[in-house]
């Protein structure tokens, strides 16, 4: 199994334009109002990023409807995730259940030593037990790698760049040039943001399927899982899909693709039964994929990798 270096390495620039962002905008907005202290700049920023930090898994909690999942309503689960995190050599992270209408599953917290696995609940009974192990292993590998501290500092780095924007685009003083410059900066600032964002989130999903398998999960398992939560989120209503879209980054694929990767899933499916067996896995292994200019224009605007890219990469990691 290859490292991670290059996984926090990228986490780590991210950051770092991120936080420039920030300074850069808070820099400007002090221009403004008379402030040009760098100082001042510097622990307003940081502040900001801090506050995102800490509070993040609590906002996480509340907009996903979290409650604790005890050992008792589920002990087969608990048994998963405590094998899981001995594998991948991290405390047992806290078990939980999100009461929202989507099958899915996704990790949060601060750290790999105060994290939180949950799963949804109409995830109960969609997947077998080698699917969902595989599901929580791929939420075990992001806890493991702590990526879902940068995901909660960063993701709200573009939503600043936009308020900030919007409050000075319109904000009645259009004799003034300097907001407007502001707001034109802010904006630009909040695109870039947004496509770091999806670029750092598309990254994590990879390393995390193959912290999957690395714990003992078969790959096939993860892909028949992937395939059904496509499923189950193509079956979903538009009002429900729309309601989680902020937080669509979490989950363990991208819910505004699903019926996107259901086609993508039945090409490798070559018996039609609904999920994708070891021997469906090898034969993908073997064979060339190629993606369209659509599909990865796509991809660009997602928070998850191209299915069959995604699939393909696990498919080489099948023995």
């Amino acid at each position: 199994m290859r490292g991670t270096w290059k996984l926090k390495l990228r986490m780590w620039l991210t950051m770092i334009i991120m936080f420039t962002i920030v300074y850069f905008l808070v820099m400007l907005a002090g221009m403004y109002i008379g402030i040009s202290s760098w100082s001042f700049f510097m622990i307003a920023s940081l502040v900001i990023v801090f506050l995102q930090y800490w509070f993040g898994p609590s906002l996480v909690k509340r907009s996903m409807n979290v409650r604790p999942l005890s050992e008792a309503e589920a002990p087969n689960i608990h048994q998963m995730v405590e094998e899981l995190a001995q594998a991948a050599g991290v405390p047992k992270p806290e078990v939980c259940i999100s009461e929202i209408n989507i099958p899915n599953a996704f990790a949060y917290g601060r750290s790999s030593r105060s994290g939180h696995i949950a799963i949804t609940r109409p995830i109960l009974g969609l997947l077998d037990r080698d699917e969902l192990k595989a599901v929580l292993g791929h939420e075990m590998g992001h806890i493991k790698h702590n990526d879902m501290i940068v995901t909660s500092a960063v993701s709200v780095i573009p939503m600043i760049c936009y308020y900030i924007a919007l409050s000075f685009m319109f904000s009645g003083d259009r004799d003034n040039g300097l907001t407007i410059i502001i707001g034109i900066v802010g904006y630009l600032f909040y695109l870039i943001g947004q496509l770091l964002v999806l670029f750092i989130s598309r990254t994590r999903e990879y390393y995390a399927d193959e912290a999957s398998v690395e714990f003992g999960n078969r790959p096939a398992a993860l892909v028949s899982a992937l395939y059904k939560l496509s499923y189950g989120a193509a079956r979903c209503d538009k009002q429900t899909i729309d309601d989680l879209n902020t937080n669509r980054a979490f989950f363990v694929n991208d819910i505004n693709n699903a019926k996107h990767d259901i086609h993508d899933f039945q090409q490798i499916d070559f018996d039609g039964d609904g999920r994708i067996s070891d021997e469906e896995l090898r034969r993908l292994a073997n064979s060339d994929v190629k993606i369209s200019r659509k599909n990865g224009a796509m991809e660009l605007l997602s928070t998850h990798p191209d299915s069959l890219k995604r699939v393909k990469r696990l498919a080489e990691l099948e023995n």
